[in-house]
């Protein structure tokens, strides 16, 4: 069984909808949602764009609404959600694990790695040794959950 890691969840009290946050609205560039106050998610950004995607970001003060609009249990979420061709990728997902996504076009709602570990795609910090092991979870929306990949920690880990 896999465990995945608690949530970590932006509160907010804001009622504001985010119109067009479906993942039926994704194309071949990637949307990403994110509050406009994190610094890890620019950090991701950077990673994915390093990798080559095109990407839209749209700031959200209401992270909990995209995350339920397109499906993100509690147990898979982390402090941004980004969306692209028909895919939700949850967190610090690697870009490469989204390239294979999109290359093998799996039958599942998405990729998560969930809550925010040290040493993933814009969690770097620290020295390379204290970075955290980590499961990419693919997703399919009912609630099915199956290892995409595991990311091992530590020295000789290159998240």
């Amino acid at each position: 069984m896999i465990v995945v890691a608690a949530a970590f969840m932006l509160n907010s009290s804001s009622s504001e909808s985010e119109a067009g946050t479906s993942v039926e609205t994704a194309s071949t560039t990637m949307v990403v949602f994110k509050d406009p106050n994190c610094g890890c998610c620019a950090s991701w950004i950077e990673h994915v764009e390093g990798a080559g995607f095109e990407v839209e970001v749209r700031d959200s003060s209401d992270m909990n609404a995209v995350k339920l609009q397109n499906g993100i249990d509690r147990n898979l979420s982390s402090c941004h959600t980004a969306l692209i061709d028909g895919y939700v990728v949850e967190g610090h997902v690697p870009a490469e694990d989204i390239l294979r996504m999109l290359e093998e076009r799996p039958a599942i709602k998405g990729l998560s790695v969930p809550g925010m570990p040290i040493g993933s795609p814009g969690m770097e910090q620290g020295a390379p040794a204290n970075y955290q092991s980590y499961d990419v979870i693919a997703f399919d929306g009912a609630g099915n959950l199956s290892r995409f990949r595991h990311v091992e920690g530590g020295a000789n880990s290159t998240p």
